[in-house]
């Protein structure tokens, strides 16, 4: 193989390691370190990276040295954090230097197909996390039962409907009237005996706690574009749920004079 063609492929290489980590959740910082490191360990000293929250631009190239060029848009997604240890884990074998650019294309085809976890395994956990929440905010074993089965009522609205047919926007709306309407009527047929903590720990599910954590430090390292979009993404899920909560809330008190709040 050629060098400018060997140069390539490593810059290819590069902009896909980016790309699933930024896909998936990572810092911006993470993104740009990685993505340095595997072009200085193959021997491009004159790659630049400007990584957005939603975006990669990749230049290379000088005198002696083919001109490279690549701009990626990646729309902001949810999180995998399997496939971000699974990159970092492959830098690392990189640096060792027991991979040529051709393996490393192979080992980023394998990781960009890494399964997520099913439906059921998300469902589930869904549930325990609602619960747990619910019991470590202050409700009791009944307040947790009730959140458990909000929780799971949740996320298979959140799977089987929201992912599928709705925009985020709507989608968090609905989320969170449908947790306050299940964790009401759950809370009438005295399943549960605090509102409250059962509505917080059943919404926990749906709060971006990675993302808007990533969004404080990308703030914090000086990437503040990425960051802010990050934040503002945050912000406005929270938005949605506490306007569905309210929706639901507000209804209530129009038709129960606000007896069972």
């Amino acid at each position: 193989m050629s060098e400018q063609n060997q140069n390539r492929e490593v810059l290819d290489a590069a902009m896909m390691a980016g790309h699933i980590l930024l896909e998936n959740g990572a810092e911006i910082f993470r993104v740009e370190e990685t993505m340095d490191r595997i072009c200085r360990h193959y021997g491009i000293e004159s790659c630049s990276s400007f990584v957005l929250s939603n975006g990669i631009f990749t230049t290379a190239g000088n005198k002696r040295e083919e001109i490279f060029a690549k701009v990626q848009h990646i729309p902001v997604s949810g999180t995998h954090l399997d496939r971000v240890a699974a990159v970092n884990q492959l830098s690392r074998e990189i640096v060792t230097g027991s991979l040529t650019p051709a393996e490393v294309m192979e080992k980023l085809e394998q990781i960009k197909q890494m399964p997520g976890k099913s439906k059921k395994m998300q469902i589930l956990a869904s549930g325990v996390g609602s619960a747990c929440f619910c019991y470590l905010f202050g409700g009791n074993l009944k307040d947790a039962a009730a959140a458990f089965c909000s929780g799971v009522l949740l996320y298979g609205y959140v799977v089987f409907l929201a992912g599928p047919y709705l925009s985020k926007l709507v989608a968090n709306i609905g989320g969170g009237a449908l947790v306050t309407a299940l964790c009401t009527l759950l809370y009438m047929l005295r399943v549960g005996e605090h509102l409250n903590y059962m509505i917080i720990g059943s919404i926990m599910p749906l709060i971006p706690g990675v993302a808007f954590t990533n969004a404080i430090r990308d703030i914090a390292d000086g990437d503040y574009i990425a960051g802010s979009v990050r934040m503002l993404d945050a912000l406005l899920v929270f938005f949605c749920i506490a306007m569905g909560v309210g929706l639901v809330f507000g209804l209530l008190h129009r038709f129960t004079g606000g007896v069972l709040l």
